[in-house]
């Protein structure tokens, strides 16, 4: 069995050292490693766990119906697992727990009168549960979210430790020395992505063809999620949103354009299957400002969007990428007119940096931003390169009317810092990103 680093376990540690701790709740997509990682988490740093599963454990539902009492919950746990649960000293897990609303509120008396108990829950559709109206313990819960695994973390998987070590030290010249194989562990990972079933399979066959077996599966998964989970007239809509997106990202403009759906399709045909999406962690939406200013969110425009997938391997899949790209890595980078060197960026961005990025551009012009960032009340602007193109038009334009002080060019070039202008390697910008 192989043992993934996953970067969100020292997130854990911190969370349950802290003085204000609250009950958890892990969110994430399906299939992306939230129950492996709390069970690691309760056997690397705890007496024992209890698992309780409520997608499973339906006995629980009359129990729940009838008391919320967090002494009462603690003696049925402990009476069903079998295992002494004792304060600070047990994990108590509380897996798929949007299948029990009423477990989601106990939460809340947890936090008020039972703070001792250490208690993390996950669910791959809270996102819907919530959206749904089930009530809600604000306030009392701590949140953290899980995502494919990034580039450093499938570099860990692939026992490529030391090359992370090299990006975190931000030692530019021994990265360029590296360069080399940094590109052959980028090109792996836009084909096999961070789904840990897939890295797991690639890591054990190193054979593309199996990765990809194990994503045809995980997509099929993900659509049988929409029919049992999705209201029933919802269903088409989804699957005609989720097999648009490479479509959608291969044009020049990668804004989302509903007519390209169907013929006469309008907003207000999709967007609860957008929104359904994006609430089960299976979609990114990167929103557009047409203006760029200070909070950006107040400045974005909610029908003018890109959308992206979770996972780079997932859209490659969905793409039908041919596998024989990997050997040519000027045609693997720059397929789908360079959408998949995108959403590799976007994911490394959500989940390495933790940033929330826009685009802009401006109504009528040709001149696009990839993407935008807030970092220290300013202004980051970004461009993605598939290759080395050094060219940095639309940067220097943006610079220029909006006077900001530093912009970063992603691309396949080697380090360098001008002026106003930062060019970071596709293969280790996250670690990067503010010098």
């Amino acid at each position: 069995m192989i043992i993934m680093y996953r970067s969100l376990m020292e997130d854990l540690v911190k969370w349950r050292g802290s003085s204000k701790r609250k009950p958890l709740i892990i969110k994430g997509a399906r299939q992306v490693g939230k129950t492996w990682l709390m069970k690691e988490f309760g056997r690397l740093y705890f007496d024992n766990t209890v698992y309780i599963n409520f997608d499973r454990e339906r006995r629980f539902h009359d129990m729940l119906e009838n008391s919320l009492n967090p002494e009462s919950l603690i003696t049925a746990f402990s009476a069903v697992t079998g295992e002494r649960i004792l304060p600070d000293r047990t994990l108590i897990i509380l897996d798929e727990i949007q299948e029990e609303p009423r477990a989601l509120a106990a939460l809340k008396y947890f936090c008020e009168e039972a703070p001792e108990y250490t208690i993390v829950s996950a669910g791959s559709l809270l996102g819907v549960a919530l959206h749904e109206g089930t009530s809600f313990p604000v306030g009392k819960v701590d949140f953290l979210e899980l995502y494919p695994l990034n580039f450093y973390e499938y570099l860990m998987a692939r026992g490529r430790e030391r090359l992370v070590e090299i990006i975190k030290k931000k030692d530019t010249s021994m990265l360029t020395s590296m360069k080399k194989l940094l590109i052959d562990e980028l090109k792996s990972y836009y084909i096999v992505g961070g789904m840990p079933e897939a890295v797991t399979e690639y890591i054990n066959e190193h054979d593309l063809n199996a990765v990809r077996d194990v994503q045809e599966r995980l997509l099929d998964y993900y659509r049988q999620d929409f029919s049992k989970h999705a209201p029933v007239t919802l269903v088409p809509r989804l699957n005609q949103v989720w097999e648009s997106i490479p479509g959608q990202l291969s044009k020049e403009n990668r804004k989302y354009i509903y007519g390209q759906i169907a013929k006469g399709a309008r907003a207000k045909d999709f967007e609860l299957a957008i929104q359904w999406l994006s609430d089960c962690g299976l979609i990114h939406l990167v929103h557009r400002v047409k203006k760029p200013g200070i909070p950006l969110k107040a400045y974005q425009e909610m029908n003018a969007f890109k959308i992206y997938f979770n996972d780079v391997g997932l859209l490659a899949a969905l793409g039908e990428l041919p596998l024989d790209s990997y050997i040519d890595e000027n045609r693997l980078f720059t397929e789908f007119k360079g959408a998949l060197t995108e959403q590799y960026v976007l994911q490394q961005l959500v989940a390495v940096n933790r940033i929330k990025p826009f685009y802009y551009s401006a109504e009528n012009s040709k001149g696009e931003i990839d993407f935008l960032f807030q970092t220290d009340n300013e202004l980051l602007p970004v461009e993605v390169k598939a290759n080395e193109n050094l060219q940095a038009k639309s940067l220097k334009a943006f610079v220029a009317k909006y006077s900001v002080k530093k912009a970063v060019r992603i691309s396949m070039s080697d380090y360098r810092k001008q002026d106003w202008l930062v060019n970071l390697p596709l293969y280790c910008f996250m670690g990067l990103l503010g010098t």
